[in-house]
């Protein structure tokens, strides 16, 4: 047994069988007093109008109870279902059963209000819910018999203390005031139920809400109606109680399509066997509720993560959400995220749950894959930060340390030349040490150069491409289609390409021209290296280009490579680089 059928009260075959024989003696009884009133001069309508709203709210008040033993709502209905039948002694012609009728005539509205705003866990839940229906019984019933007692309600009245009709009258008038009132509270409280978490509700779960909330409305026009006597009062009785009839009929409606969603669950086995690509979508429409999502329990990092591994955090107490977790061996493995009104259709979520743990695993093990792949991206992209801060710090140490103590050290050689006078061979050490000195620092500066190109964090992506095609070993016609600057990575991750590419084609490639072409198309930056070579070129034992695609790829972008033998190579870099600076 579960925590939720604790404290249920089952319906039995024999309380039922006597509910509904009581229910159709109530029928006959107001039927009959309608046609024997001498206080009604059109019978048929009364005596239908309210035969109907007898047996609606006694019939959906039995079915809620069978169904939803562990609620009270069902207990409700059919209370406000015998508390109609209780006004229709109203119309009797003898003063004492009369007066009863009269004495309980409000109180059906505020079994109404009970019924709306306790659904649909059959308890009120809230303190205003609760002030505004022990407030409404108070008034209805001792403000009634106070109005009787004051001799209201003409000579019929046998419950008359005091020959007081016209306080009596303007008692009455306040209470009407009062319970219409209390309906638009009322009203308010399903209204903002209804819109609190901004988020759409289930449509079962909405179609209920608006129907209590129509019928609470109509309750306080008719009040409102009842003050002022017209002929158009008829009419507007006649809709509001049709209107109240209607409001079991949505809860019906919300209870069979709960019928067909349990019969969903039986076919959901059949259909997850079969592995569907979208677990979550099939879940939700079993469970009718469109905005269901699937998260998956992740052991390794100690938290929940969606379909696509990202991490998120389940629904706490209150607001229109909230979750089921699915367990196995009492460890959670996944949960349901869903509208708060399935959590009063336990068996349904239970069922739904135990198909759709055949197949969580597949779903469990897609989840953590994306957050494996999501952890690596950023690994990836961590370490190439930390590369090009290296490269970065390299390059400052060469330029700023050895490169200028050479160049200090070239000076001090022109210094001691000057001074040797005319010794021919020292002469000539001195010039061959000098061209030593400088071909070492060309060599430097291109170590420098490849480490981090200085050039593109002081100029940008433009000038950078220009000092490298200037050194191609081959014509390269540069076109560069972008304004502003980049991101750096992207800056940096563009240059490399450009650069890779022209070195290749340097090397290998025995090419007569070359094109290099940048631009940005949808948010992304295209670069293509073109060659006329000779293509063929193993784009997998190089580790050039291999590294050149580990670096695009960090930043979300492609590297393609395209090498027909005899016809060339084309290389294309797609980098996301958002917004210019």
């Amino acid at each position: 047994m579960t925590d939720s059928d604790a404290g249920r009260l089952p319906l039995t075959r024999s309380v039922a069988v006597s509910v509904a024989a009581c229910a159709v003696a109530a029928v006959c009884g107001s039927i009959a007093l309608a046609f024997t009133s001498d206080h009604i001069d059109d019978p048929w309508r009364p005596a239908l109008l309210f035969a109907w709203m007898i047996s609606i709210y006694v019939l959906c008040g039995l079915v809620a109870w069978w169904r939803r033993p562990g609620s009270g709502l069902g207990l409700l209905m059919v209370a406000a279902g015998f508390g109609m039948a209780l006004t229709t002694l109203g119309r009797a012609n003898d003063p004492v059963v009369h007066s009863v009728g009269q004495a309980f005539d409000l109180l059906p509205l505020v079994l109404f209000l009970h019924v709306f705003l306790a659904f649909p866990s059959g308890r009120l839940t809230g303190g205003p819910d609760r002030a505004l229906v022990v407030t409404g019984y108070a008034v209805t019933v001792v403000g009634q018999v106070t109005v009787m007692s004051l001799g209201a309600f003409g000579t019929g009245n046998a419950f008359a203390v005091v020959d007081r009709p016209d306080l009596g009258n303007a008692v009455h008038a306040v209470i009407l005031v009062t319970v219409s009132g209390l309906a638009l509270c009322g009203l308010v409280l399903i209204v903002r139920r209804r819109l609190a978490a901004g988020r759409a509700r289930r449509r079962t779960a909405t179609l209920i809400l608006d129907a209590f909330a129509v019928g609470l409305l109509m309750i306080a026009v008719l009040l409102l109606w009842g003050l002022f006597p017209s002929r158009g009062f008829q009419v507007v009785q006649l809709l509001s109680l049709l209107v109240l009839g209607l409001a079991p009929v949505a809860f019906l409606v919300g209870l069979l399509d709960t019928h067909l969603g349990r019969a969903g669950a039986a076919n959901l086995f059949v259909r997850l066997r079969n592995d569907p690509a979208d677990l979550r979508a099939e879940l939700a429409r079993t469970l009718r509720d469109p905005s269901l999502s699937l998260v998956y329990w992740l052991p390794q990092y100690a938290s929940w993560a969606d379909e696509n591994g990202h991490p998120v955090t389940l629904p706490g107490d209150g607001g229109d959400r909230t979750a089921t977790v699915i367990e196995r061996a009492g460890e959670p493995v996944a949960a349901l995220v869903h509208d708060r009104s399935l959590a009063d259709e336990r068996d349904l979520l239970d069922a739904v749950c135990a198909a759709a743990a055949i197949a969580l695993d597949n779903g469990r093990l897609r989840a953590d894959l994306h957050a494996r792949l999501e952890e690596l991206r950023g690994s990836r992209a961590r370490v190439l930060e930390a590369g090009q801060r290296e490269r970065q710090r390299l390059e400052r140490d060469l330029h700023d340390g050895a490169q200028q103590r050479l160049i200090a050290l070239s000076l001090d050689l022109g210094v001691l030349e000057r001074r040797l006078g005319t010794d021919p061979a020292a002469r000539d050490a001195l010039a061959q040490a000098k061209r030593e000195i400088a071909l070492s620092l060309d060599e430097l500066r291109d170590v420098a150069r490849g480490l981090h190109p200085a050039v593109l964090t002081g100029h940008g992506l433009g000038v950078a491409l220009e000092s490298l095609v200037a050194r191609a070993a081959v014509p390269v016609r540069l076109t560069v289609s972008v304004e502003g600057r980049l991101a750096e990575p992207v800056e940096v991750a563009a240059y490399y390409v450009v650069c890779e590419g022209l070195a290749n084609i340097g090397k290998h490639a025995h090419a007569s021209r070359c094109s290099v072409d940048v631009e940005r198309i949808d948010g992304a930056l295209v670069v293509e290296v073109v060659d006329d070579g000779v293509g063929g070129a193993d784009t997998e034992r190089g580790s050039g280009l291999r590294g050149l695609a580990d670096r695009v790829e960090a930043l979300g972008g492609e590297l393609r490579v395209w090498t027909p033998r005899g016809r060339g190579t084309r290389v294309r870099a797609e980098i996301p680089c958002g917004e210019s600076e």
